[in-house]
């Protein structure tokens, strides 16, 4: 079975998760056969190894990784593979696929593309009062 792990970065403030946890319901809501889990970097839980655990649990033998960030940073870059590897180590009969970061994908790229246009078009025009 196939399961989900959508990994961010994390934060001080419990806030700042809300649009991914609106992503994983949104993703729950359309494949609730589909185990899914968010995971953290830092500063928040769980983290990666919890989070793959709870997969495991359910039942996966192979677990998707998502980084959810706009480019390969540092973090997607350096510390998510190493993890992964580890992951791959303790768990040596399940399939741990990375993904490039949400970010980088053409749709996300389209999506956000489209969203500034959207904005831009509904600017007051130049010399109107802002709101």
């Amino acid at each position: 079975m196939d399961g989900l792990i959508l990994f961010a970065h994390g934060a001080r403030n419990p806030d700042w998760a809300r649009p991914f946890e609106a992503i994983a319901a949104r993703l729950r809501a359309a494949h609730p056969e589909r185990p899914l889990a968010l995971a953290y970097l830092e500063l928040m839980q769980p983290d990666l190894a919890t989070a793959a655990q709870a997969l495991l649990t359910q039942g996966c033998t192979r677990v998707h990784i998502l980084p959810m960030f706009l480019g390969a940073s540092g973090h997607v870059r350096r510390d998510l593979p190493p993890r992964v590897q580890e992951l791959a180590e303790r768990h040596p009969q399940v399939q741990w696929l990375l993904h490039d970061a949400i970010g980088e994908q053409a749709r996300v790229i389209d999506a956000m593309a489209a969203a500034v246009q959207d904005l831009i078009s509904a600017a007051p025009a130049a010399g109107s009062p802002s709101r």
